[in-house]
């Protein structure tokens, strides 16, 4: 499965988010691996989520200084005025999914989904699992969608909007 973006973004899912206390520098390796596969020739880094008290750690070639694509959501899930936040995002038959309400993360995880509609059964499962009601949410899509996804998206959502 391709990983790389753009030269400053990573579609991955070997990522794992831990709270601030509970990280270790030293052990960010050890840590990832419990959650993912992460072949020996990969680098581990981890990057500050300060605005829901927590690190993202993530798997990445070596020498790629790119930041994974879930940290682009939890970015952008922070600067959202909504009171549900949802940010995804799909490539490579993979949707990335961060879902907060307010300033409280609710989700942040990446789910295989072999098309677009698989992708929009997790959406919803999750959403479902958390409470969020869709018809009174906007999804931002962090990815470009096709006009038939946006369309099958508006069916659900107050407003599928792209940043």
């Amino acid at each position: 499965m391709p990983e790389t973006g753009s030269s400053n973004i990573l579609f991955t899912s070997r990522c794992a988010l831990v709270p601030e206390q509970f990280f270790e520098p030293s052990s960010a390796r050890a840590m990832l691996v419990e959650t993912a596969n992460v072949p020996e020739e990969y680098g581990v880094s981890s990057v500050p989520v300060p605005w829901y008290g927590a690190v993202l750690i993530y798997a990445h070639p070596q020498g790629s200084e790119a930041l994974p694509e879930l940290y682009r959501l939890l970015e952008m899930a922070a600067a959202l005025q909504d009171h549900n936040r949802i940010a995804a995002a799909y490539r490579d038959g993979v949707l990335y999914l961060v879902v907060a309400e307010d300033s409280e993360l609710r989700l942040c995880n990446s789910f295989q989904a072999m098309d677009f509609t698989t992708a929009e059964y997790f959406l919803f499962m999750a959403l479902g699992k958390l409470q969020i009601n869709p018809e009174m949410s906007a999804v931002y899509f962090d990815t470009p969608l096709d006009s038939e996804q946006e369309m099958s998206l508006y069916r659900y959502f107050k407003s599928v909007e792209k940043p």
